[in-house]
């Protein structure tokens, strides 16, 4: 087993991932089923509900074996992770309830690109994009993991346009949907970010049934265009579990 060197994009099977703790049990059976152990959440006390379990709100996977962590994160997935061999960093910005408060650590790693709103990014996390020569690019949508899907290095899906006109400049190849079908109890919607993930080189996973959303049909045809297989992990509507957070892979 092997740490995922670039985070999101692992370069084999997925074996261990980081996923919401309030996941139902279908989506559960079916990272299973995939042979993915999981790292389920605890709450984060500082955010909403609706959130408070999503990983992508306090935890970032720099990659390779370095995760920084939200002031506050459970001591008890802090210990999970560490037993993994994982070197846990502490962050800087303790996080709020409310937006932009609770944005710091929800950047979204694309290759060699980091997007978020640059305004609120965790100090700590800037260091490490400095030190690693990433480039880090402002947008305005703070919720970034959430809001962006990595396909692979060069390409995202992505419900926001105004993530999509800067990641286009930026080279990547990008979809654009219109979605209201992801489950977000407690909100409208969710996000197709918080609701998929790279369970393999070449798969591409979703937190429910793809059929489900009204997108399928463009999501099919990019994700294949890219040469991935979609795996649909329930025969439930999608639901948006904070993203599927691979770390480990062989």
């Amino acid at each position: 087993m092997n740490y995922v060197d670039i985070p999101n994009i692992p370069k084999g099977k997925v074996t261990l991932a980081i996923v919401d703790g309030r996941i139902n049990d279908s989506v559960e059976k079916g990272l299973f089923d995939n042979g993915i152990n999981i790292i389920k959440t605890k709450a984060h006390p500082s955010l909403y509900d609706s959130v408070a379990f999503h990983p992508d709100m306090f935890l970032h996977h720099i990659g390779g074996s370095k995760i920084v962590y939200a002031p506050g994160t459970s001591i008890d997935i802090v210990r999970e992770l560490e037993r993994y061999g994982f070197q846990m960093i502490r962050g800087e910005t303790e996080l709020k309830c409310k937006y932009p408060g609770n944005i710091s650590y929800n950047a979204a790693r694309v290759g060699r690109f980091v997007f978020h709103n640059t305004k609120y990014t965790d100090k700590v996390l800037k260091n490490f994009f400095l030190k690693l020569d990433l480039e880090l690019v402002h947008i305005n949508q703070g919720y970034a993991k959430c809001a962006i899907s990595v396909v692979d290095e060069n390409s995202i899906i992505t419900m926001d346009q105004g993530i999509a006109r800067v990641a286009d400049r930026k080279g990547l190849d990008v979809l654009v949907i219109e979605e209201k079908n992801i489950l977000l109890p407690g909100l409208d919607y969710g996000f197709i970010g918080g609701s998929s993930g790279l369970i393999d080189k070449d798969k591409w996973a979703v937190a429910g049934k793809l059929e489900s959303l009204e997108s399928y049909s463009k999501i099919m045809e990019f994700v294949s265009n890219k040469g991935k297989k979609i795996i649909s992990l329930s025969g439930q509507q999608v639901v948006d579990i904070g993203s599927l957070i691979p770390v480990c892979s062989y």
